[in-house]
């Protein structure tokens, strides 16, 4: 479909004109947004010669839930139009269209990418204050009840609600997969939950760097509340933990101190690092689905990466609060011990080089250059599966072997005795996770030129 002016797109028949209608003129810029979930960048120009500037915001596809989320993002962001906790403005809401208009908030949201860090410091503390303010907000006065799931009552719910509720979102997946990690994340977060809880809060949910927008020293808006609940708050910092791994922002130290200085409230080291725990298992639930159940609007090759990388967070996340030791297992080589990888096959290497040669330069739009790069990240990874992919089975099938003292036919079979060794107890955490650990640091390194869209990547020290 095209607009009126020419622009090419593939939005749902009405959105243009209702777009075009809020804005009291004509669309004179309309571009995808490059980035994991579906957005675009929405000019409106009226007869006055004045422009509104959105960002669009849609979904497609199931709805899991009797509010969806971005219809719960939207009220939330509208309940904090009044506080002071920065926001950007609710432009226009479709329930029919299932979208919201945003207003487009002209500041930056790399704050990994600023080479000041004096700047960069200075953000995340405001970010902080932030959050602080965000906390101690009267949730009777916020009018969100009816689009948000109940408040919890118990320190067992703050901890254990969302992930309750992504089961049985998404039960319809769960029900015949089989994946170890998840299984024992959610176990072991039913075993480990905090015990004390200052307050119950709203919260962003995924809130951290990216997740929020800055002008200068200071944050200017806070966006992305599709995650949003009412909990702990130390929630909050956990995903703040989370999203610091994958955007490294000048570190953690002394933000904790920070925030209880800021708020009054506990700061609890134990809960945050169970918190950002329970955001990966949660998290990954739907991201396993849409790697096994790829979406057309979507990159398959950003999943992979959130997956494999996400994996590997998890465990480490998990020893790191069990103060248990890991280490990474031996990856396969081309036998001359210097690790180096064979040479890719040759059909493989002439896919890479038409694409990279002859097909990406000639891409104008910066989604079709994204998908270009996340095309030839998705050949090397089917490259590496296809030479590798076989040994890397054979290492889980001996490993969960020695581990149940069992002799798996498979390693689809040995995966399989391990979930349900896992479900029964019959295998200690602390023998489970160095395994999970290798299984996970495999994956990673099969994956690499997925993971490779976020290199280097590790937990920064808490408080």
């Amino acid at each position: 479909m095209v607009t009126a002016d020419g622009t090419q797109h593939h939005l749902p028949d009405g959105m243009v004109d209702w777009i075009a209608g809020l804005g009291g003129g004509e669309i004179t810029r309309l571009e995808r947004h490059v980035a994991r979930r579906e957005a675009w960048v929405v000019d409106v120009t009226a007869s006055d010669g004045s422009t509104m500037e959105g960002f669009l915001r849609l979904e497609r596809g199931k709805q899991m839930e009797e509010h969806s989320r971005l219809e719960r993002e939207t009220r939330i962001v509208q309940a904090l139009g009044s506080t002071d906790v920065p926001v950007v403005d609710v432009l226009g809401r479709n329930d029919e269209l299932r979208a919201t208009l945003f207003a487009r908030d002209p500041g930056r949201s790399d704050i990994e990418n600023l080479e000041d860090l004096d700047q960069q410091r200075a953000v995340m503390e405001d970010f902080v204050r932030v959050l602080a303010r965000l906390h101690l907000l009267d949730l009777d006065t916020l009018n969100l009840d009816d689009v948000m799931d109940d408040r919890p009552e118990t320190p067992e719910q703050c901890a254990l609600a969302e992930v309750e509720r992504a089961q049985r979102d998404w039960q319809f997946f769960l029900a015949d997969y089989v994946d170890p990690l998840t299984t024992f994340g959610v176990g072991w977060l039913q075993r480990n939950v905090p015990q004390n809880v200052s307050r119950i809060s709203l919260l962003q949910g995924d809130t951290g760097p990216v997740n929020f927008m800055f002008q200068g020293p200071a944050v200017s808006s806070v966006i992305d509340w599709e995650m949003g609940h009412f909990g702990d708050p130390m929630d909050d910092l956990g995903s703040l933990s989370l999203r610091e791994f994958w955007n490294p922002s000048g570190g953690l130290t002394g933000l904790g101190v920070l925030y209880e200085k800021e708020s009054g409230l506990p700061y609890d080291r134990h809960a945050v690092q169970f918190h950002r725990v329970r955001q990966n298992v949660r998290d990954m639930i739907p991201i396993h689905y849409l790697v096994n159940n790829p979406m057309p609007q979507e990159s398959h090759a950003w999943y992979l990466c959130y997956r494999y990388l996400a994996d590997r967070a998890t465990v480490e996340a998990i020893a790191d609060n069990m103060n248990l030791e890991i280490s990474r297992p031996k990856m396969p080589d081309d036998g001359d011990g210097a690790g180096e990888l064979a040479a890719p096959d040759l059909l493989v290497s002439e896919a890479l080089s038409t694409l990279e040669r002859d097909v990406a330069p000639e891409v104008t739009s910066d989604i079709a250059r994204s998908r270009a790069v996340d095309l030839a990240r998705l050949i090397r990874c089917l490259d590496r599966r296809s030479r590798y992919g076989a040994e890397l089975a054979e290492a889980e099938r001996r490993e969960i072997g020695e581990l149940l003292g069992t002799s798996p036919s498979t390693a689809g079979n040995a995966l399989g005795q391990l979930d349900q060794a896992i479900r029964d107890r019959a295998v200690a955490d602390e023998a489970v996770v160095p395994y999970l650990a290798n299984k996970a640091y495999r994956e990673e390194w099969l994956y690499a030129p997925a993971v490779e869209k976020y290199p280097g990547r590790s937990w920064s020290v808490l408080d």
